[in-house]
């Protein structure tokens, strides 16, 4: 399998040499080539399989040039008892009898991003072994807060890597980030930026292009790499669950191998949905992907009206993972909706980079809406959905994985659909005690608790039993205290690798 840049300059490269570069010179995404098929027969017999064994067979097709030891090696050094608290790894919850909840966040940060970042390392130096790379690898990451505390745990002390975190100051929940300006190693780094996310995701992507700063880098022994979204490695594994839990369901009896059924993801950068509409191309009996947003609804626009505009005001909301204006894993999907139409693809990214927004035509526009429904909802809309949910079931669900349920019940309402459905639930609701515990107790809420104290309250309120990593946190010393202007990233990266 050979993967290429969606933008159309770069030669055809090895998945090794994708994962170990993350972004492609000419700032486009690699992408492969092909992608391989899954018969019914196939996921039949993955249905029989566990977790760790669905995912090297999922990933062997992706990586043919790692070999299957290799694949297996790094899937049992990142989903095993000491990282995730189910030898299950993404359990699925039936709610009634139509509806699921896809639990994601089992793992050592709570969050999704450890079905992608606890593997990550493992195959990121995999490849820079097998390629013969000499550099340290410095990955950079922005993040909107899962992504960074995910990714710090997993480069956490790996060998022949440095990891630097960028987070907006003001754009993350508390939880977040004491996670992250806590973090343990001695090669990660963390600072804050003035402004959004998409304010650090546009710095990182910046210095990714800089050819001029790449080479100063290079002539350091060091070599560029990413943890978002952006690299193939961190797509790839995402892949896995949705097969997973498709098989899960054949494997229970709840629905006939050969079924269709719905997913719902929650999603601002598109990643966590592109990798079921990969799933869905490989063959995976998928009938509707439902895209939902938070009040940062520039994805619903573009679904409804395929026109992609970020110049609209950003919202600071209760689902802040997803507080997202520049989707950018949405050029995967275009690369591939357009039959691989590298100028086009290059064409409407300038013009989102020049002007802020795009349209595609309409033969376009029909093919996205044949494969997404997108919705959105605000904060109150969030919270009322928390809140129901907990009251008609029991279950406590985080404010991502609320607005995921919001936006389904107003899928079924528009549609009637009663095809079986897996809603892709994204963080623990204890990450979010704050929101979590003022949508159950309403009135009630003290405002006045700390974020450690809420995490025991919502913990009494509820029966659950608090994730150790999370009330650990409160003893923890404060490591990381840089913030940054957005221009000033390139020098902080700099004096973070000892060049200035």
């Amino acid at each position: 399998m050979q993967y290429q840049s969606t933008r159309g300059k770069e030669t055809l490269v090895e998945s090794a040499y994708a994962i170990k570069t993350g972004l492609a010179e000419d700032g486009g995404l690699f992408v492969p080539v092909s992608k391989p098929t899954v018969s019914l027969d196939e996921i039949g017999l993955l249905s029989t399989m566990t977790y760790k064994e669905r995912a090297v067979q999922i990933l062997k097709l992706y990586l043919t040039d790692f070999t299957e030891e290799e694949i297996a090696s790094c899937v049992e050094r990142a989903y095993n008892k000491e990282k995730f608290e189910t030898v299950d790894i993404a359990p699925l919850y039936q709610l009634d009898k139509t509806s699921y909840f896809l639990e994601l966040w089992h793992g050592p940060t709570c969050a999704f991003k450890d079905m992608a970042l606890q593997i990550l390392p493992h195959l990121l130096t995999t490849s820079v072994r097998k390629t013969g790379e000499m550099r340290e690898v410095v990955i950079l990451v922005a993040t909107s807060g899962d992504t960074g505390k995910a990714a710090l745990e997993g480069f956490r002390d790996v060998r022949g890597t440095r990891i630097i975190v960028f987070y907006p100051e003001h754009g993350v929940s508390e939880i977040q980030r004491r996670q992250m300006v806590t973090q343990e190693g001695n090669n990660v780094d963390v600072a804050a930026v003035v402004g959004n996310f998409d304010d650090a995701q546009t710095g990182v992507k910046r210095i990714f292009t800089d050819e001029r700063y790449r080479a100063i880098l290079a002539n350091n022994n060091f070599l560029l790499s990413s943890a978002n979204s952006i690299n193939w490695g961190r797509l790839v594994p995402q892949i896995i669950y949705y097969f997973s839990a498709y098989c899960n369901l054949v494997k229970n009896d709840q629905i006939k191998l050969g079924d269709r059924i719905n997913f719902v993801v929650p999603t601002g950068n598109f990643g966590n949905i592109l990798a079921a509409y990969y799933a869905k191309e490989m063959g995976l009996p998928i009938a509707k992907l439902i895209c939902a947003s938070n009040e940062n609804n520039v994805l619903t626009e573009f679904i409804n009206t395929g026109v992609y505009n970020r110049e609209r005001e950003f919202h600071t909301t209760t689902s802040p993972s997803m507080d997202i204006l520049i989707s950018s894993n949405l050029e995967r999907f275009l690369f591939d909706v357009t039959g691989g139409d590298h100028a086009r693809v290059r064409d409407w990214m300038q013009q989102l980079a020049e002007t802020g927004r795009y349209e595609v035509p309409d033969i376009t526009k029909s093919k996205i809406k044949e494969i997404f429904w997108g919705g959105c909802c605000n904060d109150a809309q969030t919270a009322e959905s928390i809140r129901s949910v907990y009251e008609e079931y029991g279950y406590v669900i985080d404010p991502h994985t609320a607005v995921a349920k919001n936006v389904y019940d107003q899928y079924v309402a528009e549609t009637g659909d009663e095809t079986k459905t897996v809603i892709v639930s994204t963080a623990s609701p204890f990450k979010f005690n704050g929101s979590v515990l003022r949508a159950i107790q309403g009135e009630a809420f003290d405002s006045s608790l700390d974020e450690f104290a809420m995490l025991h309250a919502l913990a009494e309120t509820t029966g659950l039993d608090m994730p150790q990593s999370l009330a650990s946190l409160a003893s923890k010393p404060v490591v990381f205290g840089t913030t940054c202007e957005k221009d000033e990233m390139i020098d902080v990266v700099s004096g973070m690798l000892g060049l200035v």
